[in-house]
């Protein structure tokens, strides 16, 4: 390890470790009391209600009794209990009790559990719930919550269970108030504590502990949806820990401040001590600093036997390899260029050659049928021969300038389309078709570029049929002009061949890939580079069996 790397790993431990304990020893003390001061509240509440619930069920067992009072002096009541008469008075009976008492539901049932008077569903009437009153009555403090249908909801009751006996008759009374979020609200008045309440047929919840405090106090549940049983629903009392949060994200500030503070001083007085002991460095950095491929001469002599001296004896070793290094690369730099340069004179001679091939096979075959029909042929195919000499003439031309400068004349497009079908057309290679627009604009560039990328299109998509029946449609249409005004000219070269694969198609455009036996990989790349030359653009649609489409766009002539 360095000197340098000492002070600096020095002073961090020294300055920063204590910060560090301090702050976390801040965090968990302050934790530690907030949290604890959280759960006394909410223990504290948690009796509170429970208090409450206690002087509640004590109320609704009051008005009970002041009802069971009012029932056995009312003597209509007892003849249409008893008779059955007046039924409409008995059946409204339990909904003008419940004005007078203050209850939110209040049931009264025979000895044999049939309702006879519902203040919070008139429509109960003649119902048979047994199990509710014997539910209630086991239930721990005779108290517990309770649902009670109603025409139009659930109602959640904290309810009760008291019995009188009338003419012989025992009837039992079911009487609660409503448990609804004012109630809840009545339980919480502390505005950071929170209270829920959660029932046996809610999904059960995950309480992140992390994020608050949380009691709980369990109340009897009477359910009677499914099955009639006695459950335990739960009042959950929770505090956020959000204040908490905030304090330590307070403290983290602090301590990121002080962390600033002193790693900027902890800076400065390693910048100093850095500067005075690395001045050898500096002079090492500026001779490695001049090190270019081109100048590898820069020597790196030191006889210090610290890091300075191996440092420099390991650069003056890695400056000979680089040296070295560099000979060879030249050379096989040298080997590409002209390896790459006879790849593409081989290609596009061999596209200079094809057309005439293609002559001279169709002269083989007149020949069969006379001297007249060879004749005929002969003076057929003389322009193609003479058109492919010339062409291969130019390209001779262009590569003995190495890279010419490619002439800008007017060229029509659809004369370079028909002369390169006559020159590359083969019917054993497959059917090529044309769907030439009229009255295109002229394109500008070089004649010998444009009859490139077109013989390298065309030929590659004959090639794509593999000798297989197929088509070869080459169209040319007018193309929406730039922004200029300038117009342009689209050629579109579609085969309906074996297409490309998207790895294909990500690499048809390098040089020297290809999939054909005996390519040389080079006709896309040349195409590319050709269509970018005349300030065009490519773009190629395909699917592996649904064929390939090649669209080139050319400017036209400035009008």
């Amino acid at each position: 390890m360095s000197f340098r790397a000492r002070i600096l790993i020095g002073l961090g431990l020294i300055v920063l470790f204590p910060l560090a304990v301090f702050e976390l020893r801040v965090r968990a003390d302050m934790a530690d009391r907030l949290t604890a001061q959280y759960q006394r509240r909410v223990a504290s509440l948690v009796a509170v209600i429970r208090a409450d619930l206690s002087r509640d069920s004590a109320g609704i067992a009051g008005r009970l009794d002041a009802l069971k009072d009012a029932i056995a002096a009312d003597n209509r009541f007892r003849l249409a209990a008893l008779q059955g008469t007046d039924r409409a008075y008995l059946l409204d009976y339990a909904g003008n009790a419940m004005r007078f008492t203050g209850l939110a539901m209040l049931q009264i049932q025979d000895e044999q559990g049939r309702i006879i008077s519902s203040g919070h569903f008139r429509n109960e009437y003649d119902r048979a719930e047994p199990e509710l009153p014997r539910l209630l009555a086991t239930a721990p403090g005779g108290t517990a919550l309770l649902e009670a249908r109603t025409a139009e909801a659930t109602l959640l009751a904290l309810a009760r269970v008291d019995s009188l006996r009338l003419g012989g008759r025992r009837l039992t009374l079911v009487g609660g108030v409503a448990v609804d979020s004012s109630f809840l609200a009545r339980l919480a008045p502390d505005s950071d504590l929170a209270v829920s309440l959660t029932l046996p047929t809610d999904p059960l919840a995950r309480v992140d502990s992390t994020a608050q405090v949380v009691g709980t106090l369990a109340v009897p549940f009477v359910g009677l949806r499914d099955s009639p049983g006695l459950g335990v629903a739960r009042i959950v009392v929770t505090h956020s820990l959000a204040p908490l949060a905030v304090l330590r994200r307070r403290v983290d500030a602090a301590f990121a401040a002080a962390v600033l503070l002193t790693g900027a001083i902890a800076l400065l007085l390693a910048s100093w001590l850095s500067n005075w002991i690395s001045r050898p460095l500096r002079e090492l950095a500026r001779r490695t600093a001049e090190i270019d491929m081109e100048r590898l001469d820069i020597r790196f002599e030191s006889d210090r036997a610290d890091e300075i001296g191996a440092l420099s004896r390991l650069l003056g070793a890695m400056t000979e390899r680089l040296r070295a290094g560099a000979a060879r690369l030249r050379e096989a730099e040298r080997r590409i260029a002209v390896g790459d340069l006879a790849r593409q004179v081989n290609h596009d001679i061999k596209n200079g050659l094809i057309p005439i091939r293609n002559v001279f096979r169709h002269l083989l075959e007149a020949a069969r049928g006379g001297p007249d029909r060879l004749a005929a042929a002969l003076q057929d195919r003389q322009g193609t021969v003479e058109s492919g000499i010339s062409y291969l003439e130019n390209l001779a031309t262009n590569y003995a300038r190495l890279y010419p400068q490619p002439g800008r004349t007017p060229c029509d497009v659809n004369d370079a389309v028909r002369e390169t079908i006559r020159r590359v057309g083969d019917a054993s290679r497959g059917e090529l078709r044309t769907e030439l627009a009229d009255e295109l604009p002229a394109v500008h560039t070089d004649p010998v570029v444009l009859r490139r990328i077109l013989e390298n299109l065309v030929g590659n998509a004959l090639d794509s049929l593999e000798s297989r029946p197929g088509t070869v449609t080459v169209v040319t249409a007018r193309a929406a002009g730039a922004d200029d005004g300038r117009p342009a000219v689209r050629i579109t070269v579609a085969d309906t061949g074996r297409g490309m694969s998207r790895e294909e198609l990500n690499r048809a455009f390098d040089d020297f890939y290809t999939t054909k036996p005996g390519g040389t990989g080079l006709g896309l790349s040349i195409v590319r580079r050709l269509v970018l030359d005349a300030n065009g653009a490519l773009r190629v649609e395909t699917e592996p069996g649904g064929g390939s489409k090649f669209i080139v766009e050319l400017p036209g002539e400035p009008s």
